[in-house]
């Protein structure tokens, strides 16, 4: 069965990134052309269908799954999904509060019925080519601009509604919502309710800054109801592995700390609102909000326990089908959370892991989500929160971690710096990289940036903002066959980031620098600090990024030394490419090759 995403939004584009990783065909429908979108995998097909001619195309192309992304006003669109008896994901946009001083209105004759009663002297709408039709009999009669894209559907409505040109302005990214504001001075704006991704919290509040009032037409309901409603890429992507298992041929999971995170939430609400739930919606480190299945939950006097299932998709991880376990209390007279260790979670002996001595092994993203969710229910100020994480057979799953070398015993840490597990050590997640790469020389990159994942991505990207999306690729642990796949693909410039953890590695001639497999080699570390003449003693360190404390002098030879040997490694992989490697500390700063 197929997949087919109904787009030409900005979610539609988001949908193409996730479906793309599948590496199987699948449909991108738009109404028009004027999105330029590069499709790997994809079959861009363009042009309006009506019910009877979706369906048709449904049927022919054997699609088991819409993913609609259309914009919230595509009612007619909406209204042709929801006959065609299909399973649907909605990935729908965000909808900031409508500011009480905005007259809501949910139709343009509504909108024209409140203009005819203002009276405004000069009206700018900002809703689309297609109301240029819409509000015709008010324009004919009362200055009206509209601002559009100059696309060719607008050259199409100009001249079938007859209007003067010089009432149309055509959208122009130099120019912000103020400068046009200020240099037209309407004093009334028409705008429609179409979330974040149009900008309609900037057109509102700019347009209230200035005394210019503000109609907003109300986004319309879907006229459906959807199998699920997604609002990211997680939530999407693990919406199709249910409902079209087959498109994804690895499915992703969930880490521990988003798990406790599930388990906290609900054993939360059950002490404040007197609810068991069996879903609670978590919200990821980049603010995606996703449903967790809940286990269980009890209530005893003032404290709550909740269980959650430690999902890991098709990632080989130990802690996968785990009962991961939650118990919150409350106290008057303290303040802030306090994290507990519970059973079956580790206990913290060594320093350098950024955790307090002798405290739980719950890592800080996890500590940062449950934290989070602590504030959005609670005054903190006037409350204590005290959260016991217990893992009732992570004492036993622990043996088969590196925890004992890390020095945390008695259990399983709670980790996870995105909240998601990707299946990593596996063929496939081999093969999904190289289909990126391809991708990003299918359109036209010339100079690839590989990291090994969101954090350094972000610290690269903000080094080198030229350069578009697709040259940015994640390597994961994979950073031999990355470079590999690089070097068949003929890109001539690769610029490799790398964090100290896996360049120690690296520079060791680990090509594969995932934990399971190798670990920190101490008695080629001492080479190199012999070799750069550092005299320090890393016998009692676990982590290679405690290093940056013994030797924090950036421009120390020890540095250039792990970058040399990380060249020496990586180099004759891309024999004819200019390779860069950039060494990157724990806040974003890089170091680079100086020998």
């Amino acid at each position: 069965m197929k997949l087919l995403i109904l787009g030409g939004t900005t979610e539609g584009r988001r949908c193409v990134e996730v479906c793309e990783e599948a590496g199987v065909p699948f449909y991108y429908s738009t109404f028009g052309n004027s999105q330029e979108i590069t499709l790997h995998n994809g079959i861009h097909i363009t042009g309006g269908k009506d019910k009877e001619e979706l369906q048709a195309f449904c049927q022919e192309h054997s699609v088991g799954l819409i993913i609609d992304a259309a914009h919230p006003f595509a009612t007619n669109l909406h209204s042709n999904v929801g006959a065609l008896h299909l399973p649907v994901i909605r990935y729908e946009r965000e909808f900031p509060t409508i500011p009480e001083e905005v007259q809501q209105v949910s139709t343009f004759e509504e909108a024209i019925a409140r203009l005819l009663q203002a009276k405004p002297t000069k009206v700018l709408a900002l809703t689309g080519v297609n109301s240029i039709a819409k509000l015709q009999s008010y324009w004919q009669e009362h200055e009206t601009y509209f601002r559009v894209m100059p696309i060719a559907e607008t050259e199409k409505t100009i001249e079938r509604t007859g209007i003067p040109r010089s009432k149309i302005i055509y959208y122009d990214q130099e120019l912000s919502d103020e400068a046009l504001f200020r240099t037209l001075q309407p004093n009334l704006i028409i705008v429609k309710e179409s979330g974040t991704t149009s900008g309609f919290t900037e057109k509102v509040s700019t347009a209230l800054s200035l005394g210019i009032s503000v109609i907003a037409i109300t986004r319309p309901s879907l006229g459906y109801t959807p199998n699920l409603t997604v609002t990211g890429k997680i939530g999407l992507r693990r919406g199709i592995e249910q409902l079209l298992p087959e498109f994804f041929s690895q499915k992703i999971g969930f880490t521990t700390g988003t798990t406790a995170t599930a388990a906290t939430k609900a054993a939360l609400v059950a002490l404040l609102e007197e609810i068991e739930l069996s879903t609670v919606e978590v919200t990821l480190p980049d603010g995606e909000i996703i449903p967790f299945p809940i286990q269980s939950v009890t209530v005893k006097g003032n404290e709550a326990t909740a269980v959650a299932i430690k999902y890991s998709g098709d990632d080989p991880d130990v802690t996968n089908g785990a009962e991961i376990c939650a118990t919150v209390a409350l106290h008057k007279g303290k303040e802030g959370v306090e994290f507990k260790q519970g059973i079956g979670v580790g206990r913290v002996t060594l320093p350098g892991l950024g955790l307090e001595i002798g405290g739980p092994a719950i890592n800080q993203t996890p500590r940062r989500m449950i934290t989070s969710l602590c504030e959005e229910m609670l005054d903190l100020t006037q409350v204590g929160v005290e959260v016991t994480i217990f893992v009732p057979q992570g004492e036993s799953i622990a043996k088969n971690t590196f925890n004992p070398r890390l020095g945390i015993v008695d259990g399983i840490s709670i980790i996870g710096t995105t909240g998601v597990v990707r299946p990593y050590s596996n063929d496939t997640w081999i093969a999904s990289i190289r289909r990126e790469m391809e991708v990003s020389k299918a359109v036209g990159v010339e100079h690839l940036v590989l990291n090994s994942g969101g954090r350094s991505e972000k610290y690269l990207k903000a080094r080198f903002p030229h350069l578009p999306p697709n040259a940015f690729i994640q390597y994961g642990n994979f950073i031999g066959e990355t470079l590999t796949f690089a070097h068949q693909l003929s890109f001539p410039t690769i610029t490799l980031g790398i964090m100290l953890g896996k360049a120690v590695k690296l520079a060791a001639g680990e090509l594969d620098t995932h934990s399971h497999k190798v670990t920190m080699d101490k008695e080629f570390l001492k080479q190199v600090l012999t070799e750069s003449r550092e005299e320090v003693d890393i016998s009692g360190i676990t982590l290679a990024r405690e290093i940056w404390q013994l030797i924090p002098n950036k421009a120390s030879k020890f540095y250039q030394f792990i970058i040399q040997h990380c060249y020496e490694v990586c180099q004759p992989i891309v024999p004819h490419a200019s390779l860069e490697i950039l060494l990157i500390d724990d806040t974003g700063n890089f170091i680079s090759q100086k020998l």
